[in-house]
C-alpha cells in the first residue's frame, strides 16, 4: 500500500511539473516586445544554466534528500513563472531561465532515483520497466495536454499561462509533501561526501564502459530527434498549416507517443545492443526519407520520429538504473543529462544555420545519411572486434 501511494504521489508530481502550458514562450517573449536573436539568447541561457548546473544538482540529490530537492525544483519554477510575468527587460528574462533550467535540473533525475530506490526497499525492482512506462506516459499527457491549451491563449492572453504554472508549482510542491524518502536514502551516517560522491561516480564511469556508451548514445539520438521536433515547428510555419492541421498533429504525437511507451516495458528485454541497433536504423530511414520532402511524408516522419524519441527516457532510464549503485545515482544520471546539454548548445544553432541555408530537408536528410555511415562503421569495427 505505501509504495502504491509513493507512486501515485510521483505521477501526481511529474504531471504537475511537466504540464506544458508555458511551451509557447517564444511567441509570448515575441508579443513582450523580444527580438527573434535575444529569444534566442534566452534559450541559449537555459541549455548554459543547465549544462552547469546539471551535475551539481545531482551531487545534492544523493548528498542531501531527494524530497528537498524536488521542493527546491518547484520553488524554481515558482520564481522564474513569476519573472516571466514581471520582467520588462531581456537581462531579467535571462535570469527567469536560468531559474527555469536549476528547476529542471533539481528534478532531473532526481524523481527516478527516489522511485527506483523506493522500489528497491519493498522488494518490487522488477516493476520498474512498468513503472517508468506509466511515469512517461503521465509527462507526455502532462506535456502535450498543456501545449494544447496553451494554444487556444495565443491570441488571447498568453500571459494566463505563467499564473497557470504558478498554481501548478505551488501544488507541486504540496505533492512532494506525500512522497516519503526510501529508507537508505534518509539515513544520514550512510550518505558520502560531495568529493566521495564525485571520486565514486567517476571510477564506475571509468570502470563500466557499457555505460558510457549508453549515455553517449542517448545525448546524440536525442539531441537530433530533439533538432527535428523543434525545427519542424518551422515547416509548419512557411508551409503555412492551418490552426486544425497543427492542433490534429499535435494531438496526434501524444498518441503515438502513449502508443510507443507503452511497449518500453517489452523492449528493455531485448538485448541492449540489439536495442540500440533498431533504434538508430529507425531514426537514420526516417531521416533519410526527409530528404524527400514533400509536406505528407515530413509530417508523418514528424510523428515517426517523435515517437521513437519518446521511447528514450522510459528504456534508458531502465539501462541506467540497473547498472548505477544506489549511493551515485541522481549523480550519473545528472551526468547522462550533461552530455545532452553539451550537445544541445552546439548542435541545436548548427540546426538552424544549416536549415537557413539548405533548407529543412535537406539538412535532417543529410543527418540521416552520415547517421547511416556511422552506424556501418560501428558495424564493421564489432566484427572485426569480434
Amino acid at each position: 500500500m505505501i509504495i502504491k501511494r509513493q507512486l501515485y504521489a510521483a505521477y501526481a508530481y511529474s504531471f504537475l511539473t511537466f504540464f506544458g502550458i508555458t511551451q509557447l514562450w517564444v511567441v509570448y517573449l515575441g508579443q513582450r516586445g523580444l527580438s527573434l536573436v535575444a529569444i534566442g539568447l534566452c534559450e541559449s541561457v537555459f541549455h548554459v544554466s543547465s549544462f552547469l548546473f546539471e551535475v551539481p544538482s545531482g551531487m545534492l540529490a544523493d548528498r542531501f534528500s531527494y524530497r528537498r530537492m524536488l521542493i527546491l525544483s518547484r520553488c524554481c519554477a515558482l520564481i522564474s513563472s513569476v519573472m516571466m510575468l514581471t520582467s520588462g527587460s531581456f537581462i531579467w528574462f535571462a535570469v527567469s531561465f536560468v531559474f527555469s533550467a536549476w528547476g529542471y535540473n533539481l528534478q532531473s533525475g532526481t524523481l527516478e532515483a527516489l522511485l527506483y530506490e523506493s522500489l528497491i526497499e519493498s522488494g518490487a525492482e522488477k516493476q520498474w520497466p512498468r513503472v517508468s512506462s506509466r511515469l512517461n506516459i503521465v509527462i507526455e499527457i502532462a506535456s502535450s495536454g498543456g501545449l494544447l491549451i496553451a494554444g487556444t491563449m495565443v491570441n488571447w492572453n498568453l500571459a494566463a499561462t505563467y499564473w497557470v504554472a504558478i498554481v501548478f508549482a505551488i501544488i507541486g510542491m504540496a505533492a512532494t509533501m506525500l512522497l516519503h524518502e526510501p529508507r537508505q536514502h534518509r539515513q544520514p551516517e550512510q550518505r558520502q561526501t560531495l568529493m566521495e560522491i564525485i571520486r565514486a561516480a567517476g571510477s564506475v564511469l571509468k570502470s563500466r564502459p557499457e555505460l558510457r556508451h549508453l549515455m553517449l548514445f542517448d545525448a546524440a539520438f536525442s539531441t537530433i530527434a530533439a533538432g527535428y521536433y523543434y525545427y519542424f515547428q518551422n515547416v509548419m510555419t512557411t508551409r503555412h498549416f492551418s490552426t486544425p492541421q497543427i492542433t490534429v498533429l499535435l494531438a496526434a504525437t501524444t498518441l503515438v507517443a502513449v502508443g510507443t511507451i507503452r511497449l518500453s516495458p517489452r523492449l528493455v528485454k531485448l538485448p541492449p545492443r540489439q536495442l540500440l541497433y533498431w533504434l538508430s536504423s529507425s531514426l537514420a530511414l526516417f531521416l533519410l526519407l526527409t530528404g524527400i520532402g514533400g509536406t505528407p511524408l515530413l509530417s508523418a516522419l514528424y510523428l515517426l520520429i517523435y515517437a521513437i524519441y519518446a521511447l528514450i527516457p522510459p528504456v534508458f532510464t531502465v539501462l541506467y538504473n540497473t547498472r548505477i549503485p544506489s549511493a551515485q545515482r541522481a549523480t550519473l544520471l545528472s551526468v547522462s543529462s550533461l552530455l545532452y546539454s553539451l550537445l544541445m548548445i552546439g548542435m541545436f544553432p548548427l540546426f538552424g544555420w544549416l536549415i537557413q541555408q539548405v533548407g529543412f530537408a535537406m539538412t535532417f536528410g543529410a543527418m540521416g545519411g552520415l547517421l547511416a555511415v556511422v552506424e556501418a562503421g560501428v558495424m564493421v569495427g564489432s566484427k572485426s572486434a569480434s
